[in-house]
């Protein structure tokens, strides 16, 4: 069989974050160093969504030719599966039944497919286009191929892989592994995605990683690090950022992982994202020793009301202090994300939320606008306060809600905001100067300290000097 995976890159999409909802990156506003942070974004070219490296082993494992096509539909597929984002669910639209006029024509059992959160959590998103959507997870197709295959157009309930060991590795080599790199968390490329653990355990309510399953399933150590020398032979990765929402959940498991990395053939960086409050100073000084380089985390707002109406458990004030300092002098990058424009947001709360995170001062912050994912609890909360459910404007970095004190465009113009004064501050350049741009003398560029006028000496201070 010809299996045809089908995918686009089209605004600026990187499907595999928001729990795979996919977002965009940030587009920048008017003035000249608005667009520089965009420049900074933009120059990445993000890996290719983890589930299409798994569905790219799978199909192949099972025998059937698999290619990887962009933006067009090739004729003569048996098979053409789609992994859509929310950001290019319109487009993407159309690209599904375009295929499914090619099935139709062929005249010979050919057939669509639509994988990922977006047909799990918005199935009716694909009703009358005569695709076939799989609720669950696409990997389930290793067990349960033959079934969607024999499903008819609709709905049809994959469910969950019971073993994460049971998949084969990932194969990256459809997909042009040579150009994968995330700047932002490494400075050796190129870059591959790796998972040693699916879902979360917490409950915040705007949460996409939890609409599948709130509970965590773990991969073995000792497959995730093979899965890791296998990249770097076959796809010539040098850097490996892991796609756990929730990594060192069990602590064990991480010091079992650094471990085994240690003992890889040579030094690899990795980046990891998690919690503050689950990383103790033990545990990021192992995975430090191996090459962790970057870390991720959800600050979102120093508002704990706001936090705990999310169902968000805050963090102390000085805890999240603390875990950037350490990072800092350990030279591991911190990525925060902060959420701005909540329903209530104001002019005042949107700026302290910028005024925290230069306090803070993490090696990148990342401002998203609060955004209502389908599927979770926030959504069906807030529903009437929507303003638009366009979801080609769902990108994470354009207002979509009715808002009580501010517009849409105040919204944009505090983003703006946010990340250009956030960036261009010389405190900023100072801390994180040197680890980003270790050949630059930033040092000759630090303001010298000031010293008092000296007196002029007069005859009872020459005596006291005596």
């Amino acid at each position: 069989m010809r299996v045809v995976l089908w995918d686009t890159r089209k605004f600026d999409v990187s499907k595999d974050f928001a729990g795979g909802y996919g977002v965009g990156q940030y587009p920048g506003g008017r003035r000249a160093r608005s667009q520089l942070v965009r420049f900074m974004y933009k120059r990445d070219h993000r890996p290719t969504a983890l589930n299409f490296a798994y569905l790219a082993a799978i199909f192949r494992d099972l025998g059937h030719s698999v290619e990887y096509v962009e933006d067009y539909i090739p004729p003569d597929a048996d098979l053409y599966v789609f992994n859509p984002s929310l950001l290019t669910l319109p487009y993407e639209r159309q690209a599904i039944r375009r295929a499914v006029a090619h099935c139709d024509s062929a005249g010979r059992g050919a057939k669509a497919l639509v994988v990922g959160l977006v047909a799990h959590a918005l199935p009716e998103a694909f009703d009358g286009l005569g695709a076939t959507v799989l609720e669950g997870e696409p990997e389930q197709l290793r067990w349960r191929l033959d079934e969607a295959l024999a499903a008819p157009a609709g709905r049809f309930k994959l469910g969950q892989v019971a073993d994460l060991d049971a998949l084969p590795f990932p194969d990256w080599s459809l997909f042009k592994p040579h150009r994968f790199r995330v700047s932002y968390d490494f400075s050796q490329f190129p870059t591959g995605f790796v998972q040693s653990s699916r879902g979360c355990t917490l409950k915040c309510d705007y949460c996409p990683y939890i609409i599948q399953q709130n509970a965590v399933r773990h991969r073995s150590p000792e497959a995730v690090v093979a899965e890791i020398r296998r990249g770097m032979a076959w796809y010539g990765f040098r850097s490996f950022k892991f796609r756990d929402p929730l990594f060192g959940l069990d602590r064990q498991r991480a010091l079992r992982l650094a471990d085994l990395i240690g003992h890889l053939p040579r030094k690899i960086q990795f980046s990891i994202e998690s919690r503050i409050d689950l990383l103790k100073p033990e545990t990021i000084g192992a995975l430090h020793d191996v090459g962790l380089t970057s870390i991720t985390v959800g600050v979102e707002t120093p508002d704990v009301n706001q936090l705990r109406s999310h169902s968000r458990a805050p963090i102390a004030d000085d805890r999240q202090r603390q875990f950037i300092e350490h990072c800092r002098k350990l030279g591991i990058r911190t990525v925060a994300g902060f959420m701005i424009g909540f329903p209530q947001d104001t002019r005042d709360s949107i700026l302290g939320v910028l005024d925290y995170a230069r306090r803070l001062n993490p090696t990148f912050a990342n401002f998203n606008v609060v955004t209502p994912y389908p599927g979770t609890q926030f959504f069906r909360q807030i529903k009437d306060e929507i303003a638009s459910f366009d979801y080609s404007e769902y990108s994470v970095y354009r207002p979509v809600l009715k808002y009580e004190n501010l517009t849409p465009a105040d919204v944009s113009k505090l983003l703006e905001k946010c990340f250009t004064s956030f960036y261009f501050r010389w405190r900023w350049f100072e801390a994180h100067g040197p680890l980003l741009w270790p050949w630059f003398p930033f040092a000759a560029l630090s303001p010298k300290p000031r010293t008092a006028p000296h007196a002029p000496l007069t005859r009872d201070s020459s005596r006291r000097a005596a």
